[in-house]
């Protein structure tokens, strides 16, 4: 299968879409479990989850589907700090209900070693189904065609050993590994863009670790993204 398969930019009609992308490759993963224990209500909470931020993406970064709709990327452009979505804390509480706590400490967990510098962010790749139809390949390399004409390194969390093998075919280097609960390890990933103009040529760098720092209303943090 050809992985350079073309992908198309979203629009806002095609929010929904992307959303149920993501509940469907999020829900049977331990990551899933891992935020809604509960499995009755883990695809709405995730849906739900997912959809502020795809439409926060829209504004302040792009999305990307393949032509056949199958697969999709949400990135953010983190040229500058990015204000949370609006009325945030309050959606998020709504979509998260019982389930808020285990949210704010995943983005804290991530947030912490995020990059200071500038990049483009790969925030979800949602490509549902086995690594074996290539969905997920396609998507990754189409958007990264686009990212790379930016000039800007970019930047991505994994969570299985199969995506940090195929970040790694796609010239994505480890950078740092983040525990969660549960036993759930994040591992975000590097690549440079072959148009970079930093300092670094080489694609691995030491990982930038930022201190937590206390905010009075926890929802926000989870939108510093």
């Amino acid at each position: 299968m050809n992985v350079t398969q073309p992908v198309v930019r979203a629009r806002w009609c095609d929010i929904g879409r992307i959303a149920d992308l993501v509940t469907e490759t999020l829900a049977p993963t331990g990551l899933g479990a891992w935020l809604v224990p509960d499995e009755r209500c883990r695809p709405n909470t995730l849906a739900a989850v997912a959809r502020i931020w795809i439409e926060h993406a829209l504004l302040f970064g792009d999305a990307f589907l393949l032509p056949n709709g199958t697969a999709a990327t949400v990135w953010f452009h983190r040229y500058r700090p990015i204000p949370p979505p609006n009325r945030y804390a309050d959606r998020l509480t709504e979509a998260c209900g019982a389930h808020l706590d285990r949210f704010l400490q995943f983005d804290q967990a991530l947030a912490a070693r995020r990059p200071t510098e500038a990049h483009n962010h790969l925030a979800l790749l949602a490509a549902p189904g086995p690594a074996e139809s290539g969905h997920a390949a396609a998507a990754l390399a189409g958007a990264q065609q686009w990212m790379d004409t930016l000039g800007l390194p970019t930047y991505a969390e994994v969570f299985t050993d199969d995506d940090r093998t195929l970040f790694r075919h796609h010239k994505y280097a480890d950078r740092d590994a983040v525990p969660l609960g549960d036993h759930t390890i994040a591992h975000s990933m590097w690549r440079l863009s072959l148009l970079w103009k930093g300092r670094s040529s080489r694609n691995v760098r030491s990982p930038v670790r930022r201190p937590l720092v206390p905010h009075n209303n926890p929802s926000v943090r989870w939108a510093l993204r």
